[in-house]
C-alpha cells in the first residue's frame, strides 16, 4: 500500500471534507440546450416523485409558462409566494430568499438557475440564491441552459449571434451538483415552438427567426452534450482523487494577461475551457504600470469586470508591478513554472525604417520555454488604449510650466549669445529646459512638445535671417534635426526615471506598510490588539471608515473602528450594516458594494479568513469609490496577515489551555503516586501501633504505652498537616484559594504557629526574637501560621537534633521582614533552584525517617505570592539555612 493511503492525516481530512458536504444541501440541475426541451417538465416530475418518498418539497419559485402541462404539475405541491418588486413603475416577481430560508424545506425548486434579480434582491444573481439555499443544509433543484455558462458565452454568440446576457460560472455548475441532461431532437423541439408549447404565437415567431433556427439548435446541442461529458469526467476525476486520498499534481499551468481590452473577457474565457481540459492551475495577472492612475474610468472598471470574470471562472488573480509589462509577465512565468499562455490578438506597430516587434514576439524571445496561444477577436479594428487627451488639454498648469522652462531657456539663450558661446551653447540650454520640462510635468506628450518647440524657438531667435522661419543655411538643417533628436532621447530617457522612480516609490510604500503590519500584529498581546492594528493600518492605507467586528456581528455588535471622515460616520444604520455584516461572516463571502451580494451597500464587508474559518468581518466605507488595484492589492495582504495572526493566537490559546490541562493531569497523577507511596508509612505505623495497644494494654508498661501513644499522635498530627497541604494545594490550582485578609498581630501569629508544632519543641527549642512586638501586617493569619508551620517543620525535619532554629521580626521601611534560621547542614545551590518546585524533595535524609511530598515549601510560595511579598532561601554564616519572607506592615489608627 502507498504510504499516502496510510498517512492518518489524509484519512482525517477526507473526514472532514465529507462531513462538510453533508453539512451543505445537495444541487441537482436539469440541464438543456435551448428553452422548451422539457427541463421545468422533468424538474417538477421529480419533486412529486420525491414527494411520495416522504421528502418536505417546497417550489420556491417556477418562470411562468405558456406551457398547460407544466403548469399543471404545480398542483399538490407547496409554493411560496413569490417577492413583489417595484421597478420603474412595473410590479416585477423574484424568488423570496427569506421565506425559502424561514420555511426551510429538505427541498426546494428554484427555476432559472442564471436569472438576475431585481436592484432591490440581496443578490444580484439567481444562483447566489441558491448557494445561501445550499449553505443552509437545504437540497435545491433547478434549470439552466447550455448558453448561460460563462465558459460557453462566446462560443455560443458565434453560432447564434447573440450574446446571453445572464450567465453563471462554471464552478457553480460543476463543484459537487448533479447534472440531468434533458434532451430532445431540434426537429421536434421546433415542431413544439410552431405548435405554440413553448412561446405564444408572436415570440414564437419571432424565435423562429433568430435563435430557434435548425442550425442553431444541432450546434447548441452538440456543445450541450460535450459539456455534459466534460461534467462526467471532472466528477470521475474528482472521486479518483477522493478515492486515492491524494492530490493529482499536474505539470500544466495556463496563464492569461488581463487588461481593460474589450477582447480580453473572451481570451479568460478561452483560457478557462483549456484549464478544464488538461485539468491544469489557472492563473490571470495584470501588471500594473506607472501610467495605471492615467487610466480612464470606464477602463478601470472595464478591468475589474474583467478580474471578477477570471476569479469566477477558476483563476488566480494575481498583480505584478513594473513598466515593461512584457518583461514582468515573463518574470513571473519563470518563477510561477507556467507551461502555456494564452493571448489575445496582437497588432505590430509600423516604424518609419521598421516593424516593432509584437507583444507575443517579445514574449517568446525573453520566454522561449513558453507554449503562446493567440486568440482571434471579433473586432475588426485595433483597439486603441485612450491615453486621456483631454488631461493634458485641461491641465493648464503643466502647459505654463513648459512655456515658463522654455522662456528661461530662450533667455538664457540670448545671455549667452551676448557672451558669444556660439550655438552649442544655446542648443544644450533648450536641451536642458526640454530635459526639466519633461522631469516637473506629468505626461510624456510634454516632452514630445518641448523638443519641437525648442527647434521652433532656436531657428526663430538664434539662427539668421533673426525672428524668421526661414533657413539660409544648409548646416541648419543638420543642427535642428540633430537638436530635435537628442532633445526627444532626453524627454524619453528622463520620463523612465519618472516612471522608475515612481514604480519604486510604491513598491517601497506597499513593502514599508506590509512590513509594519506583519511587525505589530506580531508584537500583538492578544486578539484585540490584532484588531486595533489591523484597523489602523487599513486607515492609513485607504483613508476611509473602517469598521472591525470580532467574531459575529450579531453577539458583538460594537466594532473597532478607525473613523477617518466625521462627516459619513452618522450615515449609517446600525441594525443594517450589522445585519449585512452577520450575513458575511456566516456565509464567509464578501459582500456590499462593488460585490453582487447587496450592491446598493455604502460599505464593502471583507469576511477575515483563512480557509473555511471566518475570524471576523471589516466594513470599509467606501464613499461611492472603488479602492485602486494597487491598494486593494496591500488591503488583501494586510487582512491575510490578520487572519494568519487572529489564527496564530487562538492555536497560543488553544495550546495553553492543553498545557494547563496537561499540568492538572501531572499534578493529578503525581498527587495520588505520592499519596499512595507517603501516606503508608504513618498510616502503617498508626494501625501497628494501635494494635499493639489494644492487645498489650494491660501487660504493657506505662512508658512503653505513653510511647506508642506519642508516636500515633505524630503520626496523625503529620497527617492532618500533609491533607492540609493537600488541600490548599487543590484550591490553589483551581483558583479557589481566596484570602480573608485582616489586620493580624505577627507575634500573635507566630505564637499560634509554634503551637502547632510545641512536641517537636522539646527536642529542638525555637529561639523567637521580635523587634516590635506590636507589629500588625494585614494578612490572612490562618494562611500565615501554615506558611511559619511548613517551613519550621521543615527545618526541624531536615537538621539532625540539637539543632538552633530562631524566629527573627523587624520591620524595614513599610514592610516587616520575617527569617526563619537553622545551623544544620545547609542546602545545595542545586537543591536551591528547585526547592520551591512542587513534589521536590531534598535528597537529605531526614530527621524523622520520612521522606515529604514536597508540597510544603511550594505551597508557602504560593501563599506569600498571593500576599504580595516573597520567599526567599539563603546560606547562614557560618552554616545553615536561612528562609525569609516579607508582609505589608499596616498601621492601626486608634
Amino acid at each position: 500500500m502507498d504510504e499516502d493511503e496510510r498517512d492518518p492525516h489524509k484519512f482525517l481530512e477526507a473526514a472532514m471534507q465529507e462531513e462538510k458536504k453533508k453539512k451543505k444541501g445537495k444541487l441537482k440541475i436539469f440541464f438543456g440546450y435551448a428553452a422548451g426541451t422539457g427541463k421545468t417538465y422533468a424538474m417538477l416530475s421529480d419533486a412529486h416523485d420525491a414527494q411520495k418518498e416522504g421528502i418536505d418539497v417546497v417550489v420556491g419559485y417556477i418562470e411562468p409558462h405558456a406551457r398547460p402541462d407544466t403548469m399543471a404539475l404545480l398542483t399538490g405541491l407547496e409554493v411560496l409566494p413569490p417577492l413583489e418588486v417595484a421597478y420603474h413603475g412595473v410590479t416585477l416577481k423574484e424568488f423570496d430568499l427569506d421565506k425559502a430560508l424561514e420555511r426551510k424545506p429538505k427541498l426546494i425548486l428554484v427555476d432559472e438557475f442564471a436569472h438576475t434579480n431585481a436592484n432591490t434582491c440581496r443578490h444580484a444573481k439567481r444562483y447566489q440564491d441558491v448557494q445561501e439555499l445550499l449553505n443552509a443544509g437545504i437540497d435545491v433543484y433547478t434549470t439552466v441552459n447550455v448558453q448561460h455558462l460563462e465558459s460557453l458565452n462566446d462560443v455560443v454568440a458565434q453560432i447564434t449571434g447573440i450574446i446571453v446576457r445572464e450567465r453563471i460560472p462554471d464552478s457553480v455548475f460543476d463543484d459537487n451538483s448533479q447534472v440531468e441532461l434533458v434532451d430532445i431532437d431540434p426537429d421536434d423541439l421546433l415542431e413544439r415552438l410552431k405548435q405554440g408549447k413553448i412561446y405564444r404565437e408572436k415570440q414564437a415567431n419571432k424565435a423562429l427567426g433568430n435563435f430557434f433556427t435548425e442550425e442553431n439548435l444541432i450546434s447548441l446541442r452538440e456543445i450541450a452534450l460535450r459539456r455534459m461529458a466534460d461534467h462526467i469526467n471532472s466528477l470521475q476525476l474528482q472521486a479518483d482523487r477522493e478515492k486515492s486520498l491524494t492530490s493529482v499534481v499536474t505539470a500544466e499551468h495556463i496563464l492569461i494577461c488581463l487588461s481593460s481590452s474589450p477582447s480580453n473577457p473572451k481570451v479568460i474565457r478561452q483560457a478557462a475551457r483549456m484549464a478544464a481540459a488538461f485539468h491544469a492551475k489557472f492563473t490571470a495577472i495584470y501588471v500594473e504600470t506607472p501610467d495605471f492612475n492615467n487610466m480612464l474610468q470606464k477602463d478601470k472598471e472595464r478591468l475589474q469586470n474583467n478580474t471578477r470574470l477570471a476569479r469566477e471562472l477558476g483563476a488566480n488573480t494575481v498583480t505584478s508591478y513594473g513598466s515593461d509589462i512584457v518583461e514582468q509577465i515573463a518574470e513571473y512565468a519563470k518563477v510561477a513554472r507556467v507551461s502555456k499562455i494564452v493571448l489575445g490578438r496582437s497588432y505590430t506597430k509600423r516604424k518609419l525604417f521598421s516593424v516593432q516587434e509584437s507583444f507575443s514576439e517579445r514574449l517568446t524571445d525573453l520566454s522561449p520555454q513558453l507554449e503562446i496561444f493567440l486568440i482571434p477577436d471579433n473586432y475588426d479594428k485595433k483597439y486603441v488604449k485612450p491615453i486621456g487627451l483631454q488631461r493634458y488639454t485641461q491641465d493648464y498648469s503643466d502647459s505654463m510650466w513648459m512655456f515658463g522652462v522654455l522662456s528661461v531657456s530662450t533667455i538664457f539663450g540670448y545671455m549667452l549669445s551676448h557672451w558669444n558661446f556660439g550655438d552649442v551653447s544655446i542648443v544644450a540650454s533648450y536641451i536642458i529646459g526640454v530635459f526639466f520640462t519633461t522631469f516637473i510635468t506629468k505626461g510624456k506628450i510634454y516632452g514630445i512638445i518641448a523638443s519641437f518647440l525648442s527647434v521652433l524657438l532656436f531657428n526663430f531667435c538664434f539662427t539668421r535671417p533673426v525672428y524668421t522661419f526661414e533657413i539660409v543655411d544648409i548646416r541648419h538643417i543638420i543642427l535642428f534635426v540633430v537638436m530635435f533628436i537628442i532633445a526627444m532621447i532626453c524627454a524619453g530617457l528622463t520620463h523612465k526615471v519618472k516612471e522608475y522612480a515612481k514604480l519604486s516609490a510604491q513598491k517601497a510604500y506597499r513593502l514599508e506598510i506590509l512590513l509594519a503590519t506583519s511587525r505589530k500584529l506580531q508584537k500583538a498581546a492578544d486578539k484585540y490588539e490584532i484588531v486595533e492594528q489591523t484597523v489602523a493600518q487599513l486607515g492609513t492605507l485607504l483613508e476611509k471608515n473602517i469598521y472591525f467586528y470580532l467574531g459575529n456581528p450579531r453577539l458583538n455588535p460594537l466594532p473597532f473602528t478607525y473613523i477617518c471622515n466625521e462627516a459619513l460616520q452618522n450615515n449609517f444604520d446600525n441594525q443594517r450594516w450589522v445585519a449585512v455584516a452577520e450575513w458575511t461572516f456566516k456565509n464567509n463571502r464578501h459582500a456590499g458594494f462593488s460585490t453582487t451580494t447587496l450592491p446598493g451597500e455604502k460599505c464593502l464587508y471583507l469576511a477575515i479568513r483563512n480557509g473555511e474559518k471566518v475570524f471576523g468581518v471589516v466594513a470599509i466605507d467606501m464613499e461611492n469609490q472603488r479602492i485602486p488595484a494597487y491598494e486593494e492589492g496591500i488591503m488583501v495582504a494586510i487582512l491575510n496577515e490578520c487572519a494568519f495572526a487572529l489564527e496564530k493566537d487562538e492555536l497560543l490559546k488553544d495550546q495553553e489551555n492543553a498545557s494547563l490541562q496537561l499540568k492538572q493531569e501531572q499534578l493529578r497523577a503525581n498527587l495520588l503516586r505520592s499519596i499512595s507511596h507517603d501516606l503508608r508509612t504513618p498510616l502503617t505505623c498508626i494501625s501497628g501501633n494501635a494494635e499493639v495497644l489494644l492487645h498489650n494494654l494491660n501487660q504493657m508498661k506505662r512508658e512503653k504505652a505513653q510511647k506508642l501513644c506519642e508516636d500515633i499522635y505524630d503520626e496523625s498530627i503529620w497527617l492532618i498537616n500533609l491533607v492540609e497541604n493537600l488541600l490548599s494545594v487543590t484550591r490553589i490550582e483551581n483558583g479557589t484559594m481566596k484570602l480573608q485578609l485582616n489586620i493580624e498581630s505577627l507575634s500573635d501569629i507566630v505564637d499560634e504557629a509554634l503551637k502547632h508544632i510545641k512536641r517537636k519543641l522539646s527536642h529542638q527549642p525555637i529561639h523567637v526574637e521580635h523587634e516590635n512586638d506590636l507589629l500588625m501586617v494585614k494578612a490572612d493569619g490562618r494562611m500565615i501560621i501554615q506558611v511559619i508551620t511548613n517551613i519550621v517543620d521543615n527545618a526541624l525535619k531536615y537538621t539532625p537534633q540539637g539543632t538552633q532554629v530562631a524566629i527573627t521580626t523587624r520591620q524595614v521601611n513599610d514592610e516587616v521582614i520575617v527569617q526563619i534560621t537553622d545551623d544544620g547542614l545547609g542546602i545545595t545551590d542545586e537543591a536551591k533552584s528547585k526547592l520551591f518546585d512542587m513534589f521536590y524533595s531534598a535528597k537529605t535524609n531526614a530527621a524523622d525517617g520520612k521522606r515529604g511530598m514536597g508540597l510544603g515549601l511550594a505551597l508557602c510560595k504560593s501563599i506569600i505570592n498571593a500576599h504580595g511579598g516573597e520567599l526567599t532561601v539563603a546560606d547562614n554564616k557560618p552554616q545553615g539555612t536561612i528562609f525569609q519572607f516579607n508582609l505589608k506592615v499596616e498601621e492601626v489608627r486608634l
